[in-house]
């Protein structure tokens, strides 16, 4: 087994029809820009009846249809939010968590630790996040997934990983294996997937491997070290 090898894309999620929600951050093959991608699936029609908006620095989700809304507790949620030279990236609610930590001066890890995964049994979905720390020439990141420790749901194990960059490298961590009732959580450390220069390149990638049925919005950022600016794609298969 090579502990070094490096997946695209493609590799990880095509042919797997049910990944849940998606997170990739890393570091563009030439060095030069921080990456972060968000995407959501969805199998009921709950779960399939949203659209991703920018609001400035930030991403939210909302109904496509709001006559549709059968519970918005666990579909609606700031995906992406920015906090001075911090970016974060979660499948949940828990963004607004470690946002307002990270204004109290308190940390990712400390703003997880009072989290859990979401209480939809018998799937117990894990709450997965990541946070990009920008510096002065470069950065670093975390990921974190939050899950059941047993079927019942009566425990949380938490997971922290940390990374330097490394040019060309992304991590990726997604909610489940594979489609199942109950639904797999996923198993083991982020995946490592390889990250183009071109974020067109890496968006189509991503969207035209994920399954055609089930994939409902995807997020990607491009941020340039040296001066910060940004590069944003979005695509909604639910078009208003």
């Amino acid at each position: 087994m090579n502990v070094y090898a490096i997946k695209t894309m493609e590799e990880a999620v095509k042919g797997n029809s049910y990944v849940g929600r998606g997170i990739v951050l890393g570091c563009s093959a030439d060095g030069k820009k921080a990456v972060s991608a968000y995407f959501i699936m969805g199998r009921s029609e709950n779960s399939r009846n949203r659209v991703f908006l920018e609001e400035g620095e930030d991403l939210q989700i909302r109904p496509f249809d709001e006559s549709k809304v059968e519970d918005p507790s666990l579909i609606i949620y700031y995906p992406v939010r920015k906090f001075e030279n911090k970016l974060i990236v979660t499948n949940g609610d828990q963004t607004d968590t470690v946002f307002q930590f990270l204004k109290e001066g308190k940390s990712f890890e400390q703003a997880l630790d009072t989290r859990c995964f979401e209480p939809d049994g018998p799937n117990w979905t894990p709450r997965i996040s990541g946070m990009i720390d920008f510096g002065e020439d470069s950065f670093t990141y975390k990921m974190s997934i939050l899950k059941s420790g047993d079927p019942e749901g009566s425990s949380c194990f938490r997971y922290y990983y940390n990374y330097e960059k490394i040019a060309g490298l992304g991590h990726f961590l997604h909610t489940y294996m594979q489609d199942g009732n109950p639904i797999p959580t996923f198993c083991g450390e982020p995946e490592r997937v390889a990250v183009p220069d071109d974020i067109d390149q890496f968006t189509e990638e991503i969207w035209k491997n994920l399954d055609e049925d089930n994939r409902i919005s995807l997020y990607v950022r491009y941020t340039d070290i040296a001066t910060g600016k940004t590069e944003n794609r979005l695509i909604n298969k639910n078009q208003r």
